[in-house]
Order: C-alpha cells, then structure tokens, then sequence
C-alpha cells in the first residue's frame, strides 16, 4: 500500500507541475475523431453508491461545461460486484460510444476468482478522484472509536457483522480487512455481507448489520441526520469540509494503515488511439474545471488525475499489490 500510495504522490507531484488549471472548458475536438451520437457510461452497481454517482457526476460537468457535445447517458448494471457491468462493455468490443466508471473491484474481483474480465481486458482512459472509506455504525452503537470496535473483535470476531457493497474479497470487504489486521483481528473469522442493490444502509438502521464499511461521501447526509456516525475513515489526513472536518482518521486512534478508492474511467477494449486521446482530453479538461472542483468538495473527493499511460501503470502495479494482500489472507482463488 505505502508502496502505491509512493507512486501516486509521484504522478501527483508531475501532473501539478505540467497542469494549466483554468476555470472555463471548450468542446473537445479531436483531430482524427469526434462522438458523433450519444454516449453511454455504466455504472456497474445500484443508484447512489460511488460509480453512481461519480458517473452522473461526470456526465453532469461534461455536459453543462460543454466539453462533450453530445448527450450522455447513465446506466446502471448491478451484480457480481461489478462484474455485470464489465462483462456487458466486454460485449461492445471497439465501441466508442460506452464507457464504465472503474475503482479497486476492477482488480479485487478478478483476482478472487468472481469475474471472467480484469482491468487488462480494457482500455483504461483516465482517473479522475481520490476517494475514500468510512467506517460507520447507528448513532446509538456503544463504540465511539475503531479501536473500541476492534477490542470487541479481538475477543470474538465473528460476534460483529460488517456489510459492503461491494462482493467478498473486494473493497468494502479489504479494506475493513486491512484496518483490523492492522489491529490484530483474526481477519478469516470476520463476518462480511454483500449487499449491491442499495440496502446496506437500511440494513445497517434496523440492526441486521452492526458496521458500514464505505466511503466517506456516502455517510454525511446520515450523520447530518443523526442517523449514524463514522468511527475512522481512511485518508492520512482528515477531509476538508463541513461534517467531513469532524471525521477521525485512523491514524488519528493509533492505527497505522490508509486506503485509498481511487475512482476513473474505462472503455472497451481495442479502442483506437484516437478515440482514448478524445477522452482523455476531455476528462482532462472536467478534472481542471472549476465545477468539477466544487464536485470534489462537495462528496469530500481529492484530486488523482492519471491520463491513459498512467493510469495503465498504476492499475498494473496496484493488481501486484493487491495479489500479495489476498494471498495472506487467503482469500485469493
């Protein structure tokens, strides 16, 4: 992780030196190809989970920035942990015209064993956040802190149910994983539940579940609400932002350890060079808009834009780091 976490300070550090920020975006025009009719973007999950809304998001700026001149669609293809979703643009091979928004389950589930495709069977085009977890429980839960939820772990593992959205083995699940190895839980004993049609807030209310391992964005309007509260999240440092100030860090309560959700887009494979060039400049131009900075701020997002070239690498060496975590914790196919 530290590893991954090296490589992007150094993109980050490069892009921020070469970037022209600018508040105001022109319509893309490509030199050898421009869209010539609508465009689709999946977001393989239900409505209002992170591809979700990182998707209509996208669409949203794309759009009303008039970088894209041409409508774009969101559609949702739930299932497998993302591999509904995958296996569907797998299907439009070549295609220009579909797109998917992508995060760590493009490696996790591959390497699982729970999808036929992995990130290599696309043409990765650009990422665009940093994003990153949460772990909350109901307002009324007896644990203020993670380490208090761990204690409780470290005597009976298995007593406390963890729900995610995303499939076994994959994020939700790896993360809350990597924090509580990072512990000392016994990690093989901890009981996770998938759920990935939306229920897993409702789930987490009426007590079938007793903690929500998900991304910051995804936990303010609760905590506005008083329904829940967060007892770590997963960045180095904590969020900017109202509400998002008040979350703890983990390393904040003494446990050493990060993850990021790094969130970016993909298109089928066998895309020509100059349909990725299109999009890549065109996400370019979205990530240096000022509306998509107030996006950013809005849902507690940091900034990790990584061009095609990039953002091959980095999914090559995360799929390496991630290979190593699931083998020790035997949960590799």
């Amino acid at each position: 992780m530290k590893h991954i976490l090296g490589f992007i300070l150094i993109l980050t550090v490069f892009i921020t030196g070469c970037s022209d920020n600018t508040s105001g975006s022109e319509t893309v025009e490509g030199e050898d190809w421009s869209p010539e009719q609508s465009i689709e973007i999946v977001a393989p999950s239900g409505a209002g989970g992170g591809w979700d809304t990182t998707a209509r998001m996208a669409a949203k700026i794309l759009e009303e920035e008039d970088i894209i001149g041409q409508d774009i669609g969101v559609v949702n293809k739930t299932g497998g942990g993302g591999a509904v979703g995958w296996s569907y643009i797998a299907g439009r091979e070549g295609s220009p015209y579909n797109l998917f928004v992508t995060s760590p389950p493009i490696i996790d589930v591959p390497l699982n064993g729970n999808s036929e495709y992995n990130h290599e069977d696309f043409t990765p085009i650009a990422n665009v956040i940093a994003d990153y977890g949460a772990f909350a429980v109901r307002a009324d839960a007896d644990w203020d802190t993670l380490p208090e939820l761990f204690d409780d772990m470290l005597e009976d593992p298995s007593g406390i149910t963890v729900i995610g959205s995303s499939s076994p083995g994959s994020m939700d699940h790896l993360k809350f994983v990597r924090f509580a190895k990072a512990y000392g839980v016994d990690v093989q004993k901890i009981k996770y539940v998938s759920e990935q049609d939306g229920g897993e807030l409702t789930a987490l209310l009426n007590g079938s579940v007793d903690v929500f391992s998900t991304s910051v964005a995804q936990t303010v309007e609760q905590v506005k609400a008083g329904e829940i509260k967060v007892l770590a999240i997963t960045s180095e440092e904590r969020l900017e932002g109202d509400v998002l100030s008040d979350f703890e860090t983990a390393i904040e309560q003494g446990i050493n350890e990060t993850y990021i959700n790094w969130r970016g887009f993909m298109g089928p494979a066998d895309l020509d060079e100059e349909v990725v060039a299109y999009y890549e400049e065109a996400f370019r131009q979205m990530n240096e808009s000022d509306a998509w900075a107030d996006v950013r701020s809005q849902y507690g997002w940091g900034d990790m834009f990584l061009d095609s070239k990039e953002f091959k690498a980095f999914l090559d060496e995360e799929k390496k780091e991630t290979e190593i975590l699931l083998q020790e914790l035997g949960l590799s196919e």
